[in-house]
């Protein structure tokens, strides 16, 4: 008895089909996950706001958002996402976009008399900073180049990629950034509503009140200063430049009305972000903030101990130079309190556009700030390094 017996090979797709296929299966996770996380931080923002937390309740409520859901992932789906940094970027532009409009019709010039103010608090926090990770190195036993990234006033992403390149210890740095950009996120906002309540404008429902009254006739206006806005911050980070979603976003808010009154077509129309792009912009900041502290992994009771040692020290230190603002300008306490936070600068500018209060001088001296940490990052990893490689040699 005869059995044709026919096979039919399994067609295995090429390594770049495969590669593609995962890439959007990865691409709509991410999409899923940031889905969930817009959508739990808007009633918890809302929340927030009924408790009369002030303007800066949305990014309060990301923050929550993005904690929450990135743990559920882990716990629930076995789903380890990492920090969607493609959200901070975006969060960024939107918060630029918004502080440079907010701050078209300001008079600038009278900032400049300021620049020298602002590089001496700069490198003194600098200094202070290069203490503080040189003290957190030898308490904590850690090398001196990650205690470095995790100690000085710097972004979370920067700051931990950074890490990742020169392979050091990127959970730690992250900890210890996000521990700080909380913390100062969570307490400027309550020493300045203890302190001044006056300073924080009551807050409204953006969401029912402010949102629908957005004048349709500007969504053009929207959608250009969107475009506008991608293809400077596309050329800004061609050219290397720090936080280049933040500033390239920074620069069109202040010039677009300009611009706009440039040309005849326009006459004087205004152009102002509606609200929902400047909550939209803390939401996705806040988001972020919150899937550092989700993705954390089991960390040991002492590191977590020195990490908030680290950060209270850091904290003392913006106090120090806030003092020194008081003493070399006529700013008041406030204003002096939010140039000096050694909080994230998209962060703190932001929370000063929340508290409406000198959003222009808070804006250029963490601008100053951000230029020197970011100009000044070769030469304290080179230093760094250096050092480490003598200790490790002493041993």
């Amino acid at each position: 008895m005869n059995q044709n017996l026919s096979f039919t090979p399994t067609q295995e797709l090429p390594t770049h089909e495969k590669q593609n296929v995962t890439r959007q299966k990865l691409y709509v996770k991410l999409v899923i996950t940031l889905s969930l996380e817009l959508l739990l931080a808007i009633p918890l923002g809302l929340v927030l706001v009924n408790l009369h937390v002030g303007g800066i309740a949305w990014i309060f409520g990301g923050i929550a958002s993005g904690a929450i859901v990135l743990q559920g992932c882990r716990i629930f789906y076995q789903y380890y996402p990492k920090p969607n940094r493609r959200a901070r970027k975006v969060g960024m532009a939107l918060v630029g976009l918004s502080v440079g409009a907010s701050s078209s019709n300001s008079d600038l010039t009278s900032l400049a008399s300021g620049v020298p103010i602002f590089i001496f608090l700069t490198l003194f926090l600098l200094l202070c900073g290069g203490c503080i990770g040189y003290l957190y190195s030898r308490l904590s036993q850690t090398n001196l180049l990650t205690s470095m990234l995790a100690t000085v006033p710097g972004g979370v992403g920067v700051m931990s990629s950074i890490a990742a390149d020169y392979n050091r210890n990127v959970t730690l740095v992250a900890l210890v950034q996000a521990i700080r950009v909380t913390t100062v996120v969570l307490l400027i906002p309550l020493i300045a509503r203890t302190s001044v309540d006056h300073v924080l404008s009551p807050q409204t429902l953006p969401v029912t009140v402010k949102l629908l009254s957005f004048d349709p006739s500007q969504l053009g206006l929207l959608f250009l200063a969107l475009v506008i806005t991608t293809l400077v911050v596309s050329l800004a980070g061609l050219c290397k430049m720090p936080a280049a979603e933040f500033f390239g976003a920074l620069v069109v808010g202040l010039a677009f009305n300009s611009l706009l009154h440039l040309l005849p077509v326009f006459g004087d129309v205004d152009f102002s972000p509606p609200v929902f792009i400047k909550l939209l912009g803390q939401l996705l900041l806040g988001i972020t903030i919150g899937e550092y502290w989700g993705d954390k992994p089991n960390i040991d009771k002492r590191a977590v101990g020195y990490a908030f040692m680290s950060v209270a020290m850091t904290l003392i230190a913006g106090a120090i130079a806030a003092m020194l603002a008081m003493q070399l300008t006529s700013w008041d306490w406030l204003t002096c309190l939010l140039v000096t936070a050694p909080g994230g600068a998209p962060e703190m500018i932001l929370v000063s556009l929340a508290l409406n209060h000198n959003v222009e001088i808070v804006t250029a001296g963490h601008l100053v700030r951000l230029l020197a940490i970011n100009s000044s990052l070769p030469l304290w990893i080179f230093l760094f390094r250096h050092l480490d490689r003598q200790l490790s040699e002493s041993v």
